[in-house]
């Protein structure tokens, strides 16, 4: 029998729009124990985009415990559980990518919705709050379920506690380790990731913000050359033994095009898809700063600043990325792997392979169809090998 979670989410908007947070917990519903919490602080968003937020967070802190789980989702937001059921119609553009994205976390036979009232969704509306409150004192909310929340005698908690990753590295940096010109030799073979920043689409040209809850758009004419020059240079390396893609549209076209030369299937994962840029979604960076100047300002300064609109901060970004690289290490030990994704995820692997300050984010450049390369090691020590290589390309 499947494993069978209740995921109750809740968002809230001091404003409406405002300053907004979300709230999520996953509970094992047979015995009511709490596996899993998830908040975070928005920036300014409205009610509706902070309850999407916090379904989504929900929803793939349970798929982190368990991708092939039963879910059954209780919210006090009408509006999700009617929309997300099929009943109602999403008419608003701000929450149709929100609801796509939602959608994509588990398979729809999988998962079910239920409205509960307010009063039985304190769980989550207090993560809700606790967010918004550590927004306003200017800082992220942190994990840490209480014992009479967890069931149990205390420890690590939410998704880390599920993962055993211990709670006071909520980015799971790789251990320290010697360095040295190269790698003892009782490590064994390295697992390399081979990072493919996906072909150019219509946006990519123009500098566009092209996020996760943005169109999805498809592979320009020169993104599918752009492509096929990948899956050319890589074929004649014959070093690949599988192919890893981020869900977003240009992602998958980009790995199918690579898979289908190298004779591999394409696997999915989530936590590889670019951040959500929130209503910066499809803007110029000259558009953004005259639309949003403050908000683009405490971006460029702050890696845990969110776009507006209820994008997401590169600090998060850097959480999930962090716990899928975690699982894809541990299931392809050893190997080469190809992973298709984006700007951020990719610079983000690179930021923690070096152990380099945040703001190192902004000061990388990363071309479409671009091959980077990481070598993580049996000690937890990991090695830069390649980074932002076109040479394919010409």
């Amino acid at each position: 029998m499947p494993n069978r979670f209740i995921v109750e989410a809740d968002g809230g908007s001091r404003g409406n729009p405002g300053p907004a947070g979300y709230g999520a917990v996953v509970l094992d519903a047979v015995t009511g124990e709490a596996l899993a919490e998830a908040a975070e602080y928005i920036g300014t968003a409205t009610n509706n985009v902070a309850e999407y937020k916090g379904l989504i967070a929900g929803l793939e802190a349970a798929r982190a415990l368990d991708p092939d789980a039963e879910i059954q989702v209780r919210m006090d937001s009408k509006l999700v559980v009617e929309q997300m059921s099929g009943r109602w119609k999403i008419k608003h553009p701000d929450m149709k990518p929100l609801a796509a994205r939602a959608q994509r976390v588990y398979p729809a036979g999988q998962v079910s919705y239920q409205w509960i009232p307010r009063e039985k969704n304190k769980h989550a509306d207090r993560l809700a709050n606790e967010a918004m409150d550590a927004g306003k004192a200017g800082r992220q909310w942190e994990p840490g379920l209480s014992s009479a929340d967890r069931g149990t005698s205390g420890g690590a908690s939410g998704v880390a506690a599920a993962l055993e990753i211990p709670a006071a590295e909520p980015l799971a940096e790789p251990k320290a380790a010697p360095i040295g010109w190269a790698a003892p030799a009782d490590l064994g073979a390295p697992t390399t990731f081979v990072l493919l920043r996906h072909g150019e689409t219509a946006l990519t040209p123009e500098k566009r913000f092209s996020g996760s809850s943005g169109t999805d758009p498809e592979l320009s004419a020169a993104g599918r050359r752009q492509a096929e020059a990948a899956a050319a240079a890589l074929a004649a390396r014959g070093t690949i033994q599988a192919v890893v893609s981020s869900p977003m549209r240009r992602c998958r076209e980009t790995a199918g095009t690579i898979a289908a030369r190298l004779g591999l299937d394409v696997r999915v994962e989530e936590g590889l898809r670019e951040a959500d840029f929130g209503s910066w979604e499809g803007l110029t960076f000259a558009e953004v700063r005259e639309r949003f100047p403050e908000d683009l300002s405490a971006w460029l300064a702050s890696t845990k600043a969110a776009p507006t609109g209820g994008g997401e901060s590169f600090a998060t970004v850097a959480r999930r990325v962090s716990l899928s690289r975690d699982k894809l290490i541990t299931r392809y030990a050893g190997r080469t792997v190809l992973l298709v994704t984006h700007v951020t995820p990719i610079k983000t692997l690179v930021r923690l392979a070096l152990g380099a300050p945040p703001e190192s984010l902004f000061r990388m450049e990363l071309s479409a169809a671009s091959l980077s390369a990481v070598a993580y090691y049996g000690d937890g020590n990991a090695s830069l090998r390649l980074l932002n290589d076109t040479s394919h390309l010409r």
